[in-house]
């Protein structure tokens, strides 16, 4: 990849930015830098002792969706739909961001599954910090009320539809339907 190629994915930084860091990297060893023409090409040194701790470093955020999918799975009773958001779904977080999750719950609950669920929300509350030292914020609603910002398309609904990573769920709640919800 050329600078330019790897700055274009960063969310943050510079290219001058990020050709001093790559710089710092083929100085290192971990990374390597070919001339092609007139552009730099680099390429991650799979020889490295380090290439197997950067392959697991860009590989973070799959971790993590899968640690929401078993956790969430796990529920009893489970969310009707769950995505991740905002930052943390867009790649461009940082350590002071927080992790948002909306979560939908079934529309009728007896008071014991909602008590529950409460437990399950706050336990989750403490892996999610444990997991990236993150703060989660969690935006919860029935499915009816999930229903209703579908219809609408209010911008929670046009912010996940456009981003979300799904971690719990089936996929048709976020779909918009043609007739009542």
């Amino acid at each position: 990849m050329t600078v330019g190629e790897v700055a274009a994915l960063t969310p943050r930084g510079s290219e001058v930015g990020v050709r001093k860091s790559l710089g710092r990297l083929v100085d290192q060893g971990i990374v390597r830098a070919t001339e092609m023409g007139r552009n730099r090409v680099h390429e991650l040194n799979r020889d490295h002792v380090a290439a197997p701790i950067a392959e697991a470093l860009a590989g973070l955020r799959l971790v993590l969706w899968k640690r929401f999918r078993s956790a969430l799975g796990a529920w009893d009773p489970k969310p009707v739909y769950g995505s991740v958001f905002g930052s943390a779904a867009r790649g461009d977080g940082d350590a002071d961001s927080d992790i948002d999750l909306l979560l939908v719950m079934a529309s009728q609950l007896t008071a014991r599954q909602a008590a529950k669920w409460d437990r399950q929300v706050k336990h989750l509350h403490e892996l999610v910090p444990a997991w990236t030292g993150n703060p989660l914020q969690v935006v919860e609603m029935s499915a009816f009320e999930w229903a209703d910002h579908r219809r609408r398309r209010t911008g929670l609904f046009t912010e996940i539809n456009r981003e979300g990573i799904q971690v719990a769920g089936e996929s048709s709640w976020l779909s918009v339907r043609t007739g009542p919800a």
